[in-house]
């Protein structure tokens, strides 16, 4: 018994060290707000976690002929869709 709570112990110490945050924050706090935010906008452009500039504006452009409002669309479906582009232009690391 003593063995597996040393060997518990220390895996949650190697965890906390290898992933930066200790294994029940992930149960607890879930994502972060802007973690979501992200994921979110990836979803609805429907590009890769990795996509380019040119991709997240081919993308968004796709999706603006689909929900704009002359073609049946709301405002609404156009705004979110350029908060997303938003999101994910401001997201892209150099």
């Amino acid at each position: 018994m003593t063995r597996f709570i040393v060997l518990t112990v220390v895996l949650i110490i190697a965890l906390r060290m290898l992933l930066g945050r200790w294994p029940w924050d992930y149960f607890i706090r879930g994502q972060s707000d802007r973690h979501r935010e992200i994921l979110h906008a990836r979803r609805l452009l429907g590009v890769s976690e990795n996509a380019k500039h040119t991709e997240i504006i081919a993308a968004h452009k796709r999706l603006l002929i689909k929900v704009h409002p002359d073609r049946g669309g709301t405002s609404q479906q156009v705004h979110e869709a350029n908060a997303a582009r938003d999101i994910l232009l401001n997201n892209i690391k150099p």
